[in-house]
């Protein structure tokens, strides 16, 4: 059995129904799906995701990619992306494994290898041919879900082996801009962080702009470049994904989660949630329950 089918098995294996889900081990998920699913905004942490089986595509504005078996995809910063499933089916079903980036763990394998940053035009979302090397360690890291005594001291391992294929990857300039202190990379990481901390209180562009280091102009100027969209409209696709989750999976009312999420006025909340995801909430909500596939969000 050759890796890559060895990972759809063990994969499946460890995933019950469709969707994402966290594992035993850290930065470790697994996503299936059994049919193609519909595009779904959401805000994808830096990762790399291997798909086992199938495929999917992302979007980022105009920029969209395909990725599957033979392809992985790099997310360098958390994005605001558009995805949804393109193949799949109960008897080949969408398949993929997600490993988020530890950013301290690639700080430290740079220090460890040393050299100089060099310059890049590489996008901030890329999918690259399949790795032999980077899916074999994905294979061997969630095969240990099988033993999990063996999670915490062989999985670190492992990971850093990861990073480290990515890191002198074709993919390597990128990440090493981000993980560079100073670097607008990772201002714009740092301030992305701050967002997502306390996206749902009022938030001053000046006090994101300090916390990243950044002046404010600069800070518009380079998160739209990189994240194609304002801090602000950032701050509201976050707002009305967890909105869309509190409805979804907890119930909560479409003027509950408004204002759970910091909106003031129901009409706002309701015209800002149908223009991102092309219905009123209760809509939407009665088509995801219809289609658990629909929501599929990585």
């Amino acid at each position: 059995m050759n890796r890559i089918a060895e990972l759809a098995t063990v994969i499946d294996r460890h995933i019950v129904g469709t969707g994402i889900c966290t594992t035993a081990i850290p930065h470790v998920s697994l996503i299936r799906a059994d049919a193609p699913s519909t595009p779904t905004p959401a805000v994808y942490e830096a990762s790399i995701c291997l798909i086992a089986q199938g495929s999917k595509r992302v979007s980022i504005g105009e920029h969209s990619v395909v990725y599957d078996a033979a392809h992985y995809l790099l997310v360098s910063v958390d994005l605001p992306l558009v995805g949804h499933v393109l193949d799949a089916s109960p008897e080949q079903p969408y398949l993929c494994c997600k490993v988020d980036l530890d950013r301290a763990m690639l700080a430290d394998l740079m220090v460890s290898e040393g050299g100089a940053v060099p310059r890049t035009d590489l996008p901030v979302l890329g999918v690259y041919p399949s790795d032999p090397d980077l899916v074999d360690a994905a294979c061997r890291l969630v095969a240990l879900l099988d033993r999990p005594e063996t999670i915490r001291p062989l999985a670190p391992l492992i990971e850093r082996e990861i990073l480290y294929r990515l890191l002198t990857g074709p993919h390597g300039p990128m990440l090493r801009h981000v993980a560079t202190a100073g670097s607008h990379l990772n201002q714009v990481s740092r301030a992305i962080a701050t967002i997502r901390h306390r996206f749902d209180a009022p938030i001053r562009i000046d006090d994101v702009a300090a916390e990243a280091g950044m002046s404010p102009s600069s800070l518009h100027a380079h998160f739209k470049a990189i994240t194609r969209m304002t801090p602000l409209e950032f701050q509201k696709q976050l707002r009305l994904q967890e909105a869309r989750r509190l409805m979804l999976a907890q119930g909560a009312t479409a003027s509950a989660a408004g204002f759970a999420v910091g909106y003031e006025s129901p009409s706002q909340f309701n015209r800002e949630y149908r223009r991102l995801f092309g219905a009123p909430p209760r809509t939407d909500i009665e088509r995801l329950h219809a289609t658990p596939e629909a929501a599929m969000a990585l």
